[in-house]
């Protein structure tokens, strides 16, 4: 498998993650048909401690491996990028056998005692394996995103999310007559086996590379890994320096983490304050965080594929010294996470509560998702931004930036969500200044790194674009005959949106024809067709 272009190598982690999230809502709607709200409950509750064994034992370690490889690849030293797959795989099967047995060790106390429900025992028990699996898959999607080959992550990850579909939904059905607690570890036992598979198709597609290069591991004398900035010949020097990027990755993962529950309780102490009863503030909290920020989050399938497919591309310039190939690639990166969410950004703000009341039920929620919206690309933004910081070497920089950012929303949730004036919309303003912070955070950490230069022309271009798509949409919802049908006029609307969109876009040269040449598919059928 060849390594793929910036743009390609995007374009192929976006499709993949597209249909991992149109996939994802069969689960939502199927298990709690299977297993009930109780078994689902259930299911969840062993995930907050599960996460945080999981960011401890990977972390930042496919993003290490990644840019080391990538550094390695363009100095033209395959040997040790192979040498940088067989340390981590050491480092990261010794962190995952060593938790899994702790886990297995503890599940008991854990479960009887830190979890609030012991039923969860089942489930706990069969989400174990998975530290193991998780750690070996990290490190090879790491290693192929290094040598900028999108193609087997992508695909493992379609791969584990369709046999983790059929398998969590076939085993929950199976062990559900034995029990609600059953049925729900059936559904983890299902994740675990999805996971299973897509490890093994990672290890097919590097046993195939190994095929195709007539070897799977250096049989040359130790190589040289000089160009790593370390000792050649030096595993204890490829540790060292996985340790240096990987650190504080995991670091600024366990500070999401951690802010994400202690953002939970603060929320929900500080409405009880405010004097809203528990009942109620569970609701609102639970209508924020499950209806209205996955709704925002949608187009990060874009935003992840472009700060998965920006790391090695940034690394391996950085090891060149190539700034002009830096900026280049920060400004495609800023100008596609853009373009790609602002007219989402738009639906989500001009038909807040049509959008809820088709989706939910629930009108209300448009209030808070309307609220939000506009603020929604300071997130598609922010993960490029992140990317890049960690890429030439900063990951220290943008963890100090994560951290002030959870300072300001735990203050702000505390002095605002406790005010009866506020409520629910205090933590709302508060996510909204965090994601606002972060982000110019960042963006000021770049350009005292390398003389980073917004180009602001883009921004302002976006911005006009999203008035006039917006105006059209608003104009089409309230005069085309379909007020009978809700559904009807809300889609009909939104695709006049998205055709004036993706016009003024081309109009403006937000896009351009060289833009979609680089796309797979619609570039080759754009050459032939040029070719007429």
């Amino acid at each position: 498998m060849n390594k793929q272009s910036f743009i390609k190598g995007t374009l192929i982690l976006l499709a993949a993650g597209i249909l991992n999230r149109i996939l994802g809502f069969i689960p939502r709607i199927a298990l709690p048909r299977i297993i009930g709200p109780e078994g689902v409950g259930i299911y969840q509750l062993g995930y907050p401690f599960f996460i945080v064994l999981v960011t401890i034992i990977t972390g930042g370690i496919p993003l290490a491996i990644a840019k080391m490889v990538a550094e390695a690849e363009g100095a033209g030293k395959r040997d040790a990028s192979k040498q940088i797959l067989q340390v981590s795989l050491m480092l990261t099967l010794t962190a995952g056998t060593l938790f899994m047995g702790l886990s297995l060790l503890l599940a008991p106390w854990v479960t009887g005692v830190l979890l609030p429900d012991e039923r969860v025992f089942q489930t706990f028990i069969s989400m174990t394996p998975m530290l193991i699996i998780i750690a070996v898959s990290s490190v090879y999607r790491g290693y192929f995103q290094g040598k900028q080959n999108m193609i087997p992550s992508a695909s493992s990850s379609v791969i584990e999310t369709i046999v983790r579909i059929v398998c969590m939904l076939w085993f929950a059905h199976l062990l559900m007559p034995k029990g609600i607690e059953y049925g729900a570890a059936g559904a983890m036992l299902g994740t675990a086996v999805g996971e299973l598979i897509g490890m093994i198709a990672l290890l097919m597609q590097y046993a195939g590379e190994g095929r195709r290069n007539g070897k799977l591991l250096p049989k040359s004398p130790p190589p040289d890994t000089s160009g790593l900035k370390e000792p050649a010949d030096s595993t204890r020097g490829i540790l060292k320096r996985l340790a240096g990027i990987a650190i504080p990755v995991t670091g600024g993962r366990m500070v999401g983490s951690f802010s994400y529950l202690l953002e939970t309780i603060l929320t929900n102490r500080s409405l009880a304050l405010a004097g809203i009863a528990t009942t109620v503030a569970t609701a609102q909290y639970g209508a924020l965080q499950g209806m209205v920020i996955p709704l925002l989050l949608l187009p990060g399938a874009l935003t992840v594929s472009l700060a998965i497919s920006l790391v090695p591309s940034l690394s391996e310039a950085s090891a060149r010294n190539d700034r002009v190939t830096i900026h280049k690639r920060m400004n495609q990166s800023l100008r596609l996470a853009l373009v790609s969410g602002a007219p989402f950004a738009v639906v989500m703000y001009v038909l807040a509560e049509p959008l809820c009341l088709l989706l939910y039920d629930n009108r209300e929620v448009g209030s808070m998702l309307k609220m939000m919206a506009p603020f929604a690309l300071f997130l598609y933004v922010q993960s490029p931004l992140q990317a890049a910081l960690q890429a030439l070497d900063r990951p220290g920089r943008a963890l100090v930036n994560t951290l002030i950012g959870a300072l300001i929303k735990m203050s702000l949730i505390v002095y605002l969500a406790s005010n009866p004036a506020f409520g629910i919309k205090g933590a709302v303003i508060a996510i909204l200044v965090n994601s606002v912070a972060v982000t110019v955070l960042h963006g000021f950490s770049l350009s005292r790194l390398i003389g980073f230069r917004f180009r602001w022309l883009d921004y302002m271009k976006t911005a006009a674009v999203m008035l006039i798509m917006g105006a059209s949409i608003l104009y089409g919802y309230n005069h085309l005959p379909f007020s009978t049908q809700p559904w009807l006029q809300f889609l009909a609307s939104v695709f006049i949106g998205f055709v004036v969109y993706f016009a003024v876009i081309f109009l403006t040269r937000l896009v351009t024809p060289r833009d979609l040449e680089r796309v797979p598919v619609v570039g080759a059928w754009l050459n032939r067709s040029s070719r007429r």
